[in-house]
C-alpha cells in the first residue's frame, strides 16, 4: 500500500490540523528525493554505463525523468504484473509525450510491443511475477538484460507484499546474478511498536495483508535481510532522517504551503518508513561509499 493510503488509515478520525493530502505530499516528496539521490549516485559512479531494473514499477515515470535530466542508463527495465503492464503500455501507445522519448532513444530494428511487453534499445517493460525469479530472469534476458553490466534494482513498497521467503529469494537472485549491483528498497519499518500495530490492524480490517511485515520490525532487521541474502554491505535509515537531509530551502517552501501543526504525527509516520540500500562491487567502483 502506498504512503497515502497509510496516512488515510491513521488520520481517518483526525478532524483538525494538517490535511491528509499535505502529509502525503511531504512524505512522497521525501520518498522521491531519497530514492533519486541514491539512484543518481549510482549513475554517477558508473557514468551511466549501467542498467536499471525497476521492480513493481506500476505507473512510475522515472524513465522519462532521467531522460529529461540526461541521466539515462544504457538500458532501463520495468517489471510488474501483466495486468498493470498492459495498462501502462496502453497509456504509452496512446499518449505522444510518453511514446516520443522511447522512439527518440531507440536505435536498430522496429520496436517490439505487444499487450504485455515493450522492448526498445533503451527501455523495456516486462510483465512478470516477482515471486518467481527464474521466470523473471528469463523474461528480462529476452529483453537484452546484461548480467555483466552494473545494475541497480529499485523496489518501492514491493517486498512487504511478498512473504519473507519470497522476498529473500528475490534478493538472493539479484545478489547472485549481478557481480556489480545495488538494491534500493523503500517500505515500512518499526512495525512492531504500538503505532505500527495500529497501522497493521487498520489494514487487516480492510482485508489487506502485508505478507512480509515481520521483516519490517526495525532498521536492523531490514539490513540483516539484505546481508544474509548475499549483499556485501547494507544501510537503512528512516524517512524522518531522509527528510532532515533534504535541501532546507525546498523543505521550508513546501511546509509553508500549509501550516504544519501536526508535527508529532508527521514524525511518527516518517519513522515508520525507511530507505534501505545494499551493494556488491567486484569492479571496485566505490558503491559502498554511497550514502546520505
Amino acid at each position: 500500500m502506498c504512503s497515502s493510503a497509510w496516512i488515510n488509515l491513521i488520520c481517518s478520525s483526525c478532524t483538525k490540523g494538517v490535511t491528509f493530502f499535505f502529509l502525503h505530499a511531504l512524505g512522497y516528496y521525501a520518498r522521491v528525493q531519497g530514492v533519486s539521490y541514491l539512484l543518481e549516485a549510482f549513475l554517477k559512479k558508473t557514468e551511466c554505463n549501467c542498467q536499471i531494473v525497476n521492480l513493481g514499477a506500476g505507473m512510475d515515470t522515472l524513465f522519462w525523468r532521467l531522460k529529461d535530466e540526461n541521466l539515462l542508463p544504457r538500458k532501463y527495465f520495468e517489471v510488474d504484473f501483466p495486468m498493470i503492464v498492459a495498462r501502462k503500455i496502453h497509456n504509452i501507445k496512446s499518449k505522444h509525450p510518453l511514446s516520443k522519448p522511447i522512439i527518440e532513444t531507440h536505435s536498430g530494428d522496429s520496436l517490439l510491443i505487444d499487450s504485455h511487453s515493450l522492448d526498445s534499445s533503451r527501455y523495456s517493460i516486462v510483465g512478470a511475477d516477482l515471486r518467481f525469479s527464474s521466470d523473471l530472469e528469463e523474461k528480462l534476458k529476452k529483453h537484452q538484460l546484461d548480467v555483466h553490466l552494473p545494475t541497480v534494482l529499485v523496489a518501492e513498497c514491493v517486498l512487504v507484499y511478498m512473504t519473507p521467503q519470497q522476498s529473500a529469494d528475490l534478493l538472493k537472485w539479484a545478489a547472485s546474478t549481478f557481480p556489480v549491483a545495488m538494491f534500493i528498497n523503500y517500505e515500512q519499518v518499526n512495525m512492531a511498536d504500538r503505532f505500527g500495530q495500529i497501522m497493521i490492524e487498520n489494514l487487516q480490517r480492510r482485508q489487506c495483508n502485508l505478507a512480509g511485515v515481520e521483516v519490517c520490525r526495525s532498521l536492523e532487521s531490514q539490513k540483516e535481510r539484505l546481508l544474509v541474502n548475499g549483499w556485501e554491505n547494507a544501510h537503512a535509515i528512516d524517512m524522518m532522517k531522509v527528510y532532515s537531509f533534504l535541501p532546507q530551502a525546498d523543505v521550508k517552501r513546501i511546509e509553508e504551503l500549509e501550516f504544519l501543526d501536526e508535527k508529532e504525527l508527521f514524525e511518527q509516520l516518517m519513522q515508520h518508513y525507511c530507505i534501505c540500500w545494499a551493494s556488491k562491487d567486484s569492479s571496485n567502483l566505490g558503491l559502498a561509499d554511497i550514502t546520505f
